[in-house]
């Protein structure tokens, strides 16, 4: 029953941040925000409510480890499974802006987030404030430092003509169905991790954390195949960003978070601050500013090996 309730979760929780995705960027249409403004930070907000409330509701039923393995798992399924599935489609381009300003903040962000566990195995209120701070400021420098022209927002601009009446019924979809959706993934998921006998730490960073970057995934092989430019590490790299800020950020502030399973220290979030550092070599060798489909190999492939790991680990 437990594989039910969590296959329901997600359907929820992709319906519902779909809904939720569609109705705030008509809602920001009607209140005259710009295109780029709306890509950047509405739009990078509410996919993200998803992986919040599935975090939150995690911390606020007593599962921490869910909680905070919901963020560094989902990171790495970012860049290990999507980003690596994504280049064996099509090489992908990097631009210039992924090491002058995403990576180093991505790895800012992530060693913060280490940091902050390891002092004292709890993300505070004021831990979680700092983090939430810092995507916010991220936010700023991102839209000062952009062009209309420039930015890649993938902003429907019909959602611009959507009555009020419509936008209210999805908020209301969108809300309950992502409610509902982050309830059961989570109850769902501490049932796995019972009957697997392992730990919630490990359902965290790998049935839940693929499970909340499945609508991801989806749009980036849909994209590749396409052939589209739109397709880009900056992109992915934001996701992750806003992961340790807004959704451990948030979720810190609404209640500390505790560090009760040694494994996240000792691990898992290792090979987070691995996948995302091991990203700045990868672009420059052998072929600058490419992703390759071999590199999109290796990506997968060690993904894979964290997984095993994850699963046989005693």
């Amino acid at each position: 029953m437990s594989v039910v309730w969590v296959i329901l979760g997600f359907v929820l929780l992709v319906v519902g941040g779909e809904f939720l995705v569609r109705s705030s960027v008509a809602l920001s249409f009607k209140f005259n925000i710009s295109k780029m403004v709306i890509g950047m930070t509405v739009v990078s907000f509410a996919t993200s409510v998803p992986e919040l409330l599935v975090s939150l509701q995690a911390a606020l039923t007593g599962s921490p480890a869910i909680a905070i393995n919901n963020v560094i798992g989902s990171n790495i399924a970012n860049i290990g499974l999507i980003l690596g599935l994504t280049a064996m489609v099509g090489t992908i381009v990097v631009d210039k802006a992924f090491y002058k300003i995403n990576w180093p903040v991505l790895m800012l962000f992530s060693m913060t987030l280490y940091y902050f566990l390891y002092n004292d195995n709890m993300l505070s209120f004021i831990e979680g404030f700092i983090l939430f701070t810092g995507i916010v400021l991220f936010l700023i420098i991102l839209i000062r430092n952009s062009k209309e022209a420039s930015v890649s927002d993938g902003v429907d601009d019909s959602l611009s003509t959507i009555s009020n009446f419509k936008i209210s019924i999805w908020l209301l979809i969108g809300a309950a169905s992502l409610y509902f959706g982050s309830e059961w993934l989570v109850d769902g998921a501490k049932g796995i991790a019972i009957s697997l006998g392992v730990s919630e730490a490990v359902i965290g960073v790998s049935l839940i954390a693929i499970g909340t970057s499945v609508p991801e995934l989806a749009a980036s092989i849909i994209a590749a195949l396409k052939q589209e430019k739109a397709i880009s590490l900056g992109n992915l790299i934001g996701s992750n960003i806003f992961n340790i800020g807004s959704v451990l950020g948030l979720t810190a502030m609404v209640k500390p978070i505790p560090v009760t399973e040694s494994q996240i220290l000792s691990n898992d979030i290792f090979w987070m601050l691995g996948f995302t550092f091991i990203l700045l070599p990868m672009v420059f060798i052998p072929k600058k500013f490419e992703i390759t489909r071999a590199k999109g190999f290796f990506l997968v492939f060690a993904y894979s090996i964290f997984i095993v790991l994850i699963f046989t680990a005693k």
